[in-house]
């Protein structure tokens, strides 16, 4: 009995020694403290990634806009002839085409939509939608209008054009290209932190050149339009 109990105290002091040396034991206790706040700082790395991704995203749709109204507006600039040229509808298909291969890392055709309207001065002064072309397969129609039954001259008048303050408006013989851009942003953690989200931009600029806004088919534009703003 006496053995037995000499080997439990002897077995409660081991325990207790071993409790003690654990207990001012600091080895190890960096990894513990990391292996709780690594949760927080994966999450916040993540945040911080899906944010510039979604904020260079936002800055290309803009750069989008900005491109096709810059190239819409130089086509025909180039033209040596005595008469002010046409555009042809190949001119502003190579435009579209060359802003959805810029936009192809982001997936844009598949995601966005591209409306380019020729903003034209009407027969009574009032702006007008004279032609209207698109790109990409989101279901997008212009926020202004179209070519055909909401142009300005039909349906109501154009509005909201640019800045409100300041507005670019057409003169006669002028036509300004402006463009729509829309695009549904596809967050990189799916709707970890963002949900599905649409940007829009647009941008507008005058004609560069002298252009003849009534030839070809008599919108201005020669050939076939295949970037017609259908689904």
């Amino acid at each position: 009995m006496a053995k037995v109990l000499s080997r439990k105290r002897e077995l409660v002091r081991r325990l207790r020694r071993t409790a003690a040396a654990l207990w001012r034991d600091e080895q190890g206790i960096s990894l513990v403290e990391f292996g709780l706040v690594l949760p927080l700082l994966v999450g916040l790395g993540m945040y911080g990634v899906e944010i510039a991704y979604m904020t260079s995203a936002n800055m290309q749709v803009s750069q989008l806009a900005l491109g096709v109204a810059d190239n819409a507006s130089r086509l025909g600039q180039t033209d040596n002839s005595a008469i002010s040229p046409t555009v042809a509808e190949t001119d502003i298909d190579a435009v579209m085409f060359g802003a959805v291969r810029q936009g192809q890392g982001m997936a844009f055709e598949q995601n966005g939509r591209i409306v380019l309207s020729s903003i034209e001065l009407g027969p009574n002064d009032e702006q007008y939608i004279h032609w209207q072309r698109c790109a990409g397969e989101m279901m997008r129609d212009s926020a202004h209008g179209n070519d055909s039954n909401r142009n300005g001259l039909t349906g109501p008048p154009l509005r909201d054009l640019g800045d409100p303050d300041d507005p670019l408006l057409a003169g006669e013989d002028e036509a300004i290209m402006y463009v729509e851009v829309f695009y549904t942003y596809q967050p990189l953690f799916g709707g970890m932190f963002f949900e599905e989200m649409t940007f829009s931009h647009d941008a507008m600029f005058l004609v560069r050149d002298d252009r003849d806004l009534d030839g070809g088919g008599g919108d201005g534009l020669s050939g076939t339009p295949t970037s017609v703003c259908t689904f």
